[in-house]
């Protein structure tokens, strides 16, 4: 008899080998038509796969995240069925599973157009309403490569070609379309129910860009109608969103051609980017934190001992001077130990703690660039604390604790934490790395916080703590970290005067809390939809007359709304023109204003303002004092 264990412990006899839709069926037909799957150990297999011997199963459906991979998958495959069948001419050649969808590579004589992707998507619809079984079959590498050379599908026989002469592969059919791969897939396309496509694009062959460029047509596929529409919903949400539109129509930066990958902030952008680094900067102060500023520029020489020039060379810019090279800093840490090392350090100095808003250089790749979010050269609220392995835990549960304040001031309080630990090539003994990740674990249970394990996605050099917020329409944003490195305090040959006087060396963390200064501003704006809360406005109140017999008057109160808070001056702007109050009013509302104070004659006498807030809130009438005290609440809140 062949025995089966289900999840549950129980366990279901069988006469011979079976297959999982056979134990799917014997636990009842509502699993049965449910099953997508199943999951022998860690392994996903289709509905047909025979099982031969004891094992553990679970029957995997649309409710488990792999369900919902295998439904992505399958639909990757219902994408190239509709495409060869009102494109026969079009060649296919990988289809894979991404987040929150999946994409397939074509290769066409005319690019597609957003008419041909509706009636791709209406043919992949009517295929799966046909309930098509999906039927595997294994076939010798080079009949697998004869066969579809016979088919006219050459990308797909140069994959196979580059799989070993003594394997097999698998492929799976569904009605008249058969394609390679290692599944698994649904048991028949009528399982596809809630899909869409959504973008082509262009993609090199391979990925290389030597290569014939094809066509990339994206989709989405989800396990019910109502996550497809939240998911489809979220995207519109993301798209009114979106930081590049809001930095144009807000006035607040752009990118130029003329230096790639960089930002030009225009004077609210840089208003605004001066209120998120003085925020940050009196963070370092208050925290204990010495400011200090490393140079941009340095020796070839030190990189190598750090590592980053075997590692990171790709990734650098580079220059060379009387025979010297250098490169422009991708991170800030090699510049701190430098600074370290200046003097000899006590053990009574640590934990010392340096913060630097360091201006970096990485020389990403063109396509991967992403308005403010992903550029080339951008400046780390970075900073790197110098300690004993038994301050370790002291210093992270006080980092986590300072981070949860930062995020709560500009408008995040959900924080998903994950401990990174050690991977299988990595420095350092067994007993230090027992010790870092038992600190951060530790500290992480004191901050009361609920928090996930990543094996094996530590650095070489130790584990880490990444602090990944959640924005208001759901998405993930990793900001935040502080990692343990016992390495470059080692090749960089940094020390201390220890209690017991001889030379040891210190535990370096790197830590950051909004990480790149640019990528965080973009989340923000996109956080808040260009509506920044009032402490963070590039421009906080606009002062508007209705005639000219008011000009004065709003002159006056502009000057003393400038001046009227003891610790900084409110942002004002004056809109004097002789146009109608309703234009003036409507043109300052779409900058996203939080406050709009209008002066007619009646104001004036009453030397009063009428007060209009962000969302077209009318508050009335009120004196300018009142007025101060509301917006300083404002200010001081950080609402």
């Amino acid at each position: 008899m062949l025995q089966i264990t289900l999840p549950d412990g129980s366990r279901r006899e069988f006469p011979g080998p079976v297959t999982v839709a056979d134990v799917a069926a014997s636990i009842g037909s509502g699993l049965a038509k449910a099953a997508l799957a199943g999951k022998i150990g860690d392994k996903v297999v289709d509905t047909s796969y025979r099982i031969t011997q004891d094992s553990p199963l679970s029957i995997v459906t649309a409710k488990d995240p792999e369900g919902l991979e295998v439904i992505r998958h399958s639909t990757a495959h219902l994408l190239a069925y509709a495409v060869k069948e009102l494109f026969p001419d079009a060649q296919v050649t990988i289809g894979p599973v991404i987040e929150n969808g999946f994409y397939y590579d074509f290769a066409y004589k005319r690019p597609f157009t957003p008419e041909d992707l509706v009636a791709i998507e209406k043919r992949m619809m009517e295929l799966a309403a046909k309930d098509e079984p999906v039927v595997r079959r294994v076939l010798p590498r080079d009949e697998a490569v004869a066969y579809f050379k016979g088919l006219g599908e050459h990308y797909k026989a140069e994959i196979i070609a580059s799989i070993p002469s003594n394997e097999d592969v698998s492929l799976y059919r569904e009605g008249g379309f058969e394609d390679l791969c290692r599944g698994p897939h649904v048991p028949s396309t009528g399982k596809l129910k809630f899909f869409k496509l959504m973008k082509v694009a262009g993609a090199y062959w391979r990925g290389d860009h030597r290569n014939e460029m094809l066509q990339r047509v994206y989709g989405t596929a989800w396990a019910t109608k109502d996550e497809l529409n939240q998911y489809l919903h979220m995207l519109e949400e993301a798209e009114k969103r979106d930081h590049r539109r809001l930095g144009r129509e807000l006035d607040l930066f752009h990118i130029d051609e003329h230096s790639p990958g960089t930002v030009f902030w225009h004077p609210k952008g840089w208003t605004l980017w001066q209120e998120v680094e003085q925020y940050m900067r009196r963070v370092y102060r208050d925290n204990g934190y010495q400011e200090v500023k490393a140079p941009q520029i340095l020796d070839k020489s030190l990189w190598e001992k750090t590592g980053h020039w075997d590692k990171y060379r790709e990734n650098m810019f580079v220059t060379e001077s009387e025979k010297r090279d250098y490169a422009l800093k991708p991170m800030n840490c090699p510049g701190h130990i430098l600074i370290f090392k200046q003097g000899i350090k006590s053990y009574r100095d640590l934990p010392l703690r340096y913060g630097e808003f360091g201006q970096c250089h990485r020389n990403e790749p063109t396509g991967g660039l992403h308005g403010i979010m992903r550029v080339r050269g951008f400046t780390q609220d970075d900073g790197h604390i110098f300690c004993t392995e038994d301050q370790i835990q002291h210093e992270v549960l006080a980092f986590t604790r300072l981070l949860q304040r930062v995020y709560q001031d500009f408008g995040f309080t959900d924080i998903v934490y994950k401990v990174a630990t050690r991977p299988d090539a990595r420095i350092g003994s067994d007993e230090i790395w027992d010790k870092a990740e038992a600190a951060l674990i530790e500290s992480l249970k004191a901050s009361g916080c609920d928090f996930e394990i990543s094996p094996g996605e530590g650095a070489f050099y130790g584990p880490k703590i990444e602090y990944t917020l959640k924005d208001a329409i759901g998405r993930h944003w990793q900001c935040g970290t502080i990692q343990v490195d016992f390495s470059m305090p080692e090749r960089l040959d940094a020390e201390y005067v220890g209690e017991d006087g001889g030379r040891h060396r210190p535990v370096m963390l790197h830590r950051a809390i909004v990480g790149s200064l640019e990528r965080f501003i973009g989340i923000l704006i996109e956080q808040h939809a260009g509506a920044l809360p009032v402490w963070l406005a590039p421009v906080q109140v606009a002062v508007l007359n209705i005639t000219d017999a008011q000009s004065d008057y709003c002159r006056e109160i502009a000057a003393k709304l400038q001046k009227a808070l003891p610790h900084q001056d409110l942002r004002v702007v004056q809109d004097l023109r002789n146009e109608k109050i309703t234009y003036k009013i409507r043109e300052h509302a779409l900058q996203k204003l939080p406050y709009i104070l209008v002066a007619g004659d009646k104001e004036k006498a009453a030397g009063a303002v009428a007060v209009r807030a962000r969302g077209n809130k009318d508050l009335g009438v009120m004196s300018l004092d009142a007025f101060v005290e509301l917006i300083a609440r404002d200010i001081a809140s950080k609402a």
